[in-house]
């Protein structure tokens, strides 16, 4: 019988493709329990809460953060982001393998609070490449598109505090080397 699981933690500059990779690989092995964040953001079309994110007023994500109740938190582009300690921890606890998709702030953060996590930092092929996803979107007006690439230089250049980088060239061989590395295969 093997230890508990570690907890994976993939990051990786916006736009890298983080969410696509995690979907693809959940489709595949949905055993892989994925945290799902706190966020003070506003639901995007078709977002559920509960799914794909809790959807929480301010005054409710400064008690959560007040009463150490998320493993980590961050702000990005004027909303915050908090991943619930107590639900990765029963999941740990309960043998299951646990991935948290989360930006460079957080996966510090869990580095801090669980040094014994993993961290994946998830690559893209080329700068050019992320900066056409960036701006491909649609979804964002210029000045936080601005941001983002600010962002993503920064994140870019923390790579070597990962412990493993995988670059997202195929959102099918990035899946399957995610999970070889979560001993999930």
């Amino acid at each position: 019988m093997s230890e508990r699981p570690r907890l994976t933690v993939l990051s990786g500059p916006s736009g890298v493709g983080k969410s696509t990779v995690v979907a693809h690989m959940r489709k595949e092995h949905p055993e892989v329990w994925l945290s799902v964040s706190a966020t003070t953001r506003k639901p995007r079309p078709g977002e559920q809460h509960g799914v794909h994110y809790f959807f929480v007023a301010d005054e409710e994500m400064d008690k959560l953060i007040a009463n150490g109740e998320l493993l980590e938190w961050a702000e990005f582009a004027d909303n915050r982001y908090g991943t619930p300690r107590a639900a990765v921890l029963d999941r740990l606890e309960a043998g299951e393998p646990v991935l948290l998709e989360i930006d460079l702030q957080g996966a510090r953060q869990v580095r801090e609070s669980m040094p014994e996590a993993q961290l994946v930092f998830l690559a893209p092929p080329s700068w050019e490449e992320l900066v056409r996803r960036l701006t491909g979107r649609g979804t964002e007006p210029p000045e936080v598109i601005e941001r983002r690439l600010e962002a993503a230089r920064i994140e870019l250049a923390a790579e070597p505090e990962f412990d493993e980088t995988l670059v997202n060239t195929s959102v099918e061989d990035v899946a399957r080397e995610l999970l070889a590395l979560m001993d999930v295969v």
